[in-house]
């Protein structure tokens, strides 16, 4: 695990508590909170659009687009048949411990693959590597504020939702550690990360906030997708 590996994994897994104490000290804006959604879905579509699946396929072929693919229907069973209620925002009704668990279980994958996206994105460039990272960190706060507010509604304690929370931290340190370790992992990764990366910028994102009013989210959205290639830019790439 390089240095690199381990402070974006390190950064990640903080990322998400943030989002958690957030909620549970109350100090969050569901406000702010939607334009940082939209953002992130514009940056995280942008990565995977421009940098990871043409890097896939440049390597791998069809195959690459056959394992984005499968990857995508996978986070899908996985959110929408274990994790049915789970969405990028806070819980406002009351819910069961049975669903907050199935919640957690479904996002255990999706954070894993975060971790695989991030490691795999540095092996080809650090350039690629840190893109991916910022587009993993910009949704890990929502994600940590989500489901600790899953298990805030389903009547457990604020220990118990910062555990959530920091489980799924701990699946992204484990995806960077074992994506250097699995040969498969390294093949597949950008893959794997395209199709994960697209079906949480696409169908757990924009959801979120294309059905709401007004200008303010769409130019956030566009807004992402800009700094996206700014950043690019900047970076040489």
């Amino acid at each position: 695990m390089t240095r690199a590996e381990l402070l974006y994994a390190a950064a990640a897994f903080g990322a998400n508590m943030l989002g958690a104490v957030a909620l549970t000290s109350r100090s969050r804006s569901v406000r702010a909170l939607d334009a940082v959604l939209a953002f992130s879905a514009g940056f995280m579509l942008s990565v995977a659009c421009v940098d990871l699946l043409p890097e896939a396929i440049a390597r791998h072929g069809a195959q690459a687009g056959i394992v984005a693919l499968a990857s995508y229907l996978l986070v899908h069973l996985t959110q929408h048949t274990l994790g049915q209620h789970f969405h990028f925002g806070e819980e406002t009704h009351a819910v069961s411990g049975v669903v907050s668990t199935a919640a957690l279980v479904g996002l255990l994958m999706h954070t894993f693959v975060d971790g695989v996206a991030v490691t795999s994105g540095l092996l080809v460039s650090g350039l690629v590597g840190t893109l991916v990272f910022m587009g993993v960190v910009l949704h890990k706060v929502p994600e940590g504020l989500a489901i600790s507010s899953l298990f805030l509604a389903s009547g457990r304690g604020r220990r118990a939702a910062l555990l959530a929370a920091a489980a799924l931290g701990t699946s992204t340190v484990i995806g960077v550690i074992v994506t250097a370790q699995v040969p498969w992992l390294r093949e597949n990764g950008l893959a794997v990360a395209a199709g994960v990366t697209l079906y949480v910028a696409a169908s757990n994102l924009v959801p979120e906030f294309q059905s709401k009013g007004g200008w303010r989210l769409p130019a956030s959205f566009v807004a992402g997708c800009g700094v996206y290639f700014l950043a690019r830019t900047l970076g040489g790439g």
